[in-house]
């Protein structure tokens, strides 16, 4: 919902606003996860500096950190560059030549977008949506920095059953669930691209 549509207007920009963007974008996969995670817990804290915007201006303070939208936010900063590169680079591959004659022929920017650009950038949209689950389902350092111990994804289960509960039989078997679904999407992912590709040949 955030990345494609980023994507596809980094590919619209001209330079030199489209490589400044594209650095502020790329830009965070230089900072380790943890770095950003603690940064996150700095901005979002009881007097983190969206808090104190919101006194500033008048407005309540809101208890932020230690939820479920400290992490999506955390997450969706961290998971975006692995979402905008594969369609970007999907979008960079199109002929505009393609798009120019469907416009020519009085085709409207959104049919033009959902009959020739979407089917084209698909793959480049799986590609990251396969990158970003992968990564989001067995993320940590997010959701054990800025989750507390109350909020619980896959891995932090799986830390706690192995090293507080002491139950690895559990901890092992969540692990596993974990792999069997990350292979379960490639395979399916796999399976669409092949479905594409044959019918893109009739």
């Amino acid at each position: 919902l955030i990345g494609a549509p980023e994507a596809y207007v980094l590919s619209r920009m001209r330079s030199p606003w489209r490589s400044i963007l594209l650095l502020v974008v790329l830009a965070p996969l230089l900072v380790s996860v943890v770095v950003r995670a603690f940064g996150w817990s700095m901005l979002l804290g009881p007097e983190g500096v969206v808090n104190q915007a919101m006194r500033a201006v008048g407005l309540p303070s809101m208890r932020i950190l230690y939820t479920e939208a400290a992490v999506v936010i955390a997450l969706v900063h961290v998971m975006l560059p692995f979402m905008v590169i594969p369609v970007w680079t999907s979008l960079q591959k199109l002929d505009p030549g393609v798009e120019d004659a469907a416009l020519s022929l009085q085709a409207s920017h959104f049919t033009t977008l959902r009959r020739i650009i979407f089917p084209q950038v698909l793959p480049g949209i799986l590609s990251g949506s396969l990158i970003v689950f992968g990564l989001s389902a067995s993320a940590f350092a997010i959701p054990g920095l800025l989750g507390g111990r109350r909020l619980k994804m896959v891995a932090t289960v799986v830390y706690d059953e192995y090293l507080h509960e002491l139950n690895w039989p559990l901890g092992a078997a969540i692990a596993l669930t974990l792999l069997l679904a990350n292979l379960a999407i490639m395979l399916s992912y796999n399976r669409v691209l092949e479905r594409s590709y044959k019918k893109s040949l009739g």
